[in-house]
């Protein structure tokens, strides 16, 4: 369908009014954000009236699923230093060329060059079982499958981690798209995900980018009402990573606000069900193998990245292992009842991928490690939530920052008496720029939250469009002052006003 003429554009003027049978017009980021409407420059200039994306192969979403690819591929790229050699030339070379991967690592690491099955085979070191969810390590050994036996172990490695990078680089378009088709009117936040630095920089660093990638499809799943095709995905991604079972929070005080209590049910027992189908075979006939990844978490010491290592790296007597669980467990807690307390609060229901970044973002302040790659788990949920590009570059400017703070350390940390790279300090001030980075953009989705009409999602008129069935939903239950009057989006040329429903309209 070609672009209609912006003056003549209709958006909807209420949260239940129905939505047009035909496709929606796309809300195009040059006309409502400026720092699109400046980058546009470099390819032409904003997005006019006369574009026939939909009447052509270049529709968005096909476009914006291959710049991610591209930028997937200038990722690969920056490894080529460690591929070519530095992963293998000692410790200090890989970091001072940015391009660690622990992909190589583990394919000898973890038994998959000697064909040891995980979970299953204990390992010869000091790590006796796979430290990876069930899910992941399927992942690993089917790529140890295809990786040939011959040539020296080197050889081997390379070829293994190029084979992941092509199964990832797959996970990478899946994400794009998702991302891209979750807000139906607004395709083109899809862009943030591909063009974020940090995606093309740590997507090659792990396998999280399958927990990713189910847990974007999961979100479009629900944006499309379709709650057990949700359970089920997202069961697969907490398969594979843990962090996605969080998002089940976000979604019960959701439900609890808009009554939503079946579509809620099904999303659980789908993902509980899924969850067991993967891991309840490992978890019979290995149990101590399966057991591993949960005893390494709980085991694990203070490690890179969180503000726990700064502490400790400032004190005379570090906390032990078991205080820090206790006291990052009590700070999760209660972020996660704030963020319970501001989705039954708020003066409008907040949208389902605001609350679940704040969760999922709340999970990685409070760690007791922050990974490099660990900022994937946020940039589609970012991107969904807070969809302006000057909040997302400067976050993004943050974790580019971070990545390149923990190689320098490393390198200075392995360079013996060189001491090439970033000192103690240095680094710990990269840890505080990750950490201000992530709580800037906490806080400018709150401030979403508590002032809807600074939402630039909803300033288009629409309720929430990852909401699946809470989209447009009356509220039944509220707290505080979200039980009297609804408040009104702000009305301005660009946005039109929505009324918001409240408790007092609900149906009794």
């Amino acid at each position: 369908m070609p672009s209609a003429d912006p003056s003549a554009e209709t958006p909807r003027t209420s949260a239940y009014e129905p939505v047009s049978p035909q496709e929606p017009e796309p809300v195009r980021p040059t006309r409502e954000d400026e720092v699109a409407r400046s980058g546009s420059e470099l390819v032409g200039g904003p997005v006019g009236r006369r574009v026939l994306f939909a009447a052509s192969w270049w529709t968005p979403v096909r476009i914006i699923a291959l710049v991610a690819l591209g930028m997937f591929a200038l990722g690969m790229v920056q490894k080529m230093p460690c591929y070519n050699g530095a992963w293998f030339l000692g410790a200090s070379s890989q970091y001072t060329h940015a391009c660690y991967s622990d992909i190589p690592h583990l394919y000898q690491g973890r038994g998959f060059a000697d064909g040891l099955v995980p979970y299953f085979d204990r390992l010869p070191g000091d790590m006796e079982y796979l430290e990876y969810p069930v899910l992941t390590g399927v992942f690993m050994e089917m790529a140890s499958w295809v990786t040939p036996g011959s040539g020296s172990i080197q050889h081997q490695e390379k070829i293994y981690w190029m084979v992941n990078a092509g199964i990832l680089m797959a996970c990478t378009a899946v994400v794009a798209v998702c991302v891209a088709r979750t807000h139906r009117r607004r395709p083109w936040d899809g862009l943030l995900v591909a063009l974020a630095p940090a995606f093309a920089l740590t997507a090659t660093i792990n396998w999280d980018l399958l927990a990713v990638a189910l847990t974007a499809a999961a979100m479009l799943m629900w944006s499309r009402s379709r709650p057990v095709a949700f359970g089920v995905l997202l069961g697969l991604a907490t398969a594979a990573k843990l962090y996605p079972v969080l998002i089940l929070g976000p979604l019960l005080i959701l439900c609890w606000r808009a009554g939503r209590w079946r579509a809620f049910g099904t999303a659980l027992l789908g993902t509980v069900s899924a969850w067991l189908v993967v891991n309840l075979p490992v978890m019979l006939l290995a149990s101590d193998g399966w057991s591993k990844f949960y005893t390494f978490s709980q085991e694990r010491g203070v490690d890179f990245g969180s503000f726990w290592l700064i502490l400790s790296q400032r004190m005379d007597s570090p906390l032990s292992t078991d205080t820090v669980n206790t006291l990052a467990t009590a700070l999760m807690l209660v972020a996660c009842l704030g963020v319970g307390a501001l989705g039954l609060t708020a003066p409008r229901r907040p949208r389902f991928a605001q609350l679940a970044f704040l969760v999922v973002a709340a999970f990685i302040l409070t760690n007791k490690v922050y990974s490099p790659q660990y900022v994937l788990w946020l940039i589609p949920l970012a991107a969904l939530a807070r969809p302006r590009w000057r909040d997302f570059l400067i976050w993004q400017a943050c974790e580019v920052a971070y990545f390149l703070g923990i190689w320098l350390y490393l390198a200075y940390t392995t360079s013996g008496d060189a001491h090439k790279g970033l000192p103690t300090e240095g680094y710990q001030l990269a840890i505080v720029v990750h950490l201000l980075g992530t709580l800037y953009l906490c806080a400018v989705v709150v401030r979403d939250v508590l002032m809807p009409e600074r939402d630039v999602v909803r300033s288009s008129g629409d309720d929430d469009p990852s909401g699946g069935v809470l989209d447009g939903s009356r509220d039944v239950f509220v707290l505080g002052t979200a039980r009297y009057a609804g408040r009104a989006a702000l009305h301005t040329a660009q946005a039109p006003t929505v009324k918001w429903a409240s408790a007092a309209d609900a149906p009794r």
